[in-house]
């Protein structure tokens, strides 16, 4: 109001009096407007941008709140940085404020262009190799296959997160990027959570007793002879050793004779090998895996696993019955909730190529985002164990003749021979065509196939003589061709003794219409 009073004056001053005789009066009034409408203007600029910093300081968000409920949320282990390269000083924190500016600037530009950067993690205010593990890990849950294992790769290649930033991984990331995980080759270990604890057994139970139970739980009818020997000759040896563990054998006198006692006595791992033998058999059955799992047998197996360390046969044994219930994908989520894919990373990690093969057969049939064959009991991946981007030009197939092995027919030499040499890697190896053909042909995808060969074995299991052979062409035929119609790139088969039985396979796969790709 007195601007617009004063300016009346001015004009009603310049129209009623004479024209001045100098004109520097005119613009001297101009000035003076001029001066009092700037200074106002000014003022109400700063009055405004005052208002605007104080409502927009009481409307700002702490951003910090999202880390510290994050550090809540998951299970954070504190370490002690011992790099001296990571001190806090000047340059740190110019290169710290200097990553803040640059992701603010990036995830302004993609809100104005719409770009795919603006996501939830641009706008927290956390360390640029924070935003890295969790854009990784949405990443990994793209609808798209592609970005899927770009980011599992990216994953598997960081060796450089804090230990809380692996752990928050292996909570948040699903099943498929924790088995990818557990495939690759250089993923780190703590990517993996420890197996969830298992219930202690009762004070009056065994784990004899218990895989006992679990094996007297399966169908014993329509079972072939095979199955029915194991079943019958570990339920035998459970319940001779359960005997023994009660008292041994009594005799008249009412007192158990410490002589006949020892009779009696059956070592318990022997038993367990007997039970985990005849498990393995009936996990070759699907209906067979499904009354495993209810029953517990995936926490029976894992507390047997952890408690056999120092015993690498009945550890294979286990991973072998675990590897068959992979075949059937409806388990997947079960064996990994379990705790059974950290087990397995671990192994497949492992120098002794045999537990290596088994564990990567296992993964594998839990892979059904990069693998889509399914190897049956006995068909062993020795190359490639892990993902790998490299195409496969060729199969080559080893099959072992008679009384041989899928790891040990494909030895150097005995361990007494090579004593000279053992130490050495290069010149010595307990299956060549895993150490050296991998090595010298990494485009090759190399199988090996194990089948029980023993003709006394069969015939102790098969009481019929006439039948032995045509057990050994029915389990290794259901094996062996299948491994050439997995791919298609060239085959090449080698065998040891093993020909004229190969032979007959393919002769009987050429007259199955579903084989005769072969």
């Amino acid at each position: 109001m007195s601007l617009a009073a004063y300016c009346v004056i001015c004009c009603r001053r310049m129209g009623t009096s004479t024209p001045p005789p100098k004109s520097n009066t005119y613009w001297k009034d101009i000035r003076n407007i001029i001066k009092l409408t700037g200074s106002l203007i000014l003022g109400s600029s700063l009055f405004l941008t005052y208002e605007l910093l104080a409502l927009k300081k009481s409307l700002t968000l702490d951003t910090q709140v999202v880390e510290r409920e994050k550090m809540k949320s998951y299970i954070c282990m504190h370490t002690v940085v011992l790099d001296k390269r990571e001190n806090y000083g000047l340059i740190y924190q110019a290169r710290k404020e200097l990553h803040k500016t640059v992701r603010r600037i990036l995830a302004t530009s993609a809100k104005i262009l719409r770009g795919p950067f603006a996501d939830t993690f641009s706008t927290v205010d956390i360390e640029d190799h924070e935003c890295a593990a969790w854009l990784l890990l949405k990443k990994s849950r793209s609808g798209d296959r592609t970005a899927r294992l770009q980011a599992v790769q990216a994953m598997s290649e960081a060796h450089h997160w804090h230990d809380y930033q692996y752990r928050t991984i292996a909570q948040a990331c699903d099943l498929r990027t924790r088995i990818g995980l557990a495939r690759s080759q250089e993923s780190d270990l703590r990517f993996f959570l420890p197996p969830p604890p298992i219930p202690a057994l009762n004070e009056d139970s065994s784990i004899e007793e218990e895989l006992r139970c679990l094996l007297a739980s399966l169908p014993q009818t329509e079972l072939d002879e095979c199955i029915q020997y194991f079943t019958s000759l570990a339920l035998s040896e459970s319940s001779q050793s359960l005997a023994a563990q009660k008292g041994g054998l009594w005799c008249f006198g009412g007192n158990g004779l410490p002589y006949a006692e020892s009779f009696g006595e059956v070592p318990s791992v022997t038993v367990e090998m007997f039970c985990l033998e005849a498990l393995v058999k009936h996990s070759e059955i699907p209906t067979h895996c499904d009354t495993i799992e209810a029953n517990g047998g995936l926490q029976l197996l894992q507390k047997l696993y952890q408690l056999h360390k120092d015993c690498p046969q009945v550890q294979r044994n286990i991973i072998r019955i675990i590897g068959n219930m992979a075949l059937n994908e409806h388990l997947h989520s079960t064996i990994v909730h379990s705790g059974w894919v950290s087990l397995l990373a671990e192994a497949l990690k492992s120098h002794h190529i045999v537990e290596a093969s088994h564990a990567a057969r296992t993964l594998a049939n839990l892979d059904r985002e990069t693998v889509r064959e399914k190897y049956q009991d006995g068909v062993y991946v020795l190359h490639p164990q892990c993902r790998t981007s490299q195409p496969i030009k060729a199969d080559v197939l080893f099959i072992h003749g008679l009384m041989g092995a899928a790891f040990k027919t494909w030895r150097q030499q005995d361990q007494a021979l090579t004593e000279k040499v053992s130490g050495d890697e290069t010149r010595y190896t307990t299956c060549w065509p895993k150490t050296w053909l991998a090595r010298d042909c990494p485009a090759l995808r190399i199988i090996s196939v194990e089948y029980d060969t023993s003709p006394q074995r069969l015939e102790s299991e098969v009481p019929d003589r006439k039948k032995v052979h045509c057990i050994q062409e029915q389990r290794t035929s259901s094996k062996t061709p299948s491994c050439w119609c997995w791919g298609q790139a060239d085959g090449l088969g080698v065998t040891q003794h093993g020909g004229l039985l190969v032979k007959k396979m393919l002769l009987e796969a050429s007259q199955n219409p579903e084989m005769r790709t072969v």
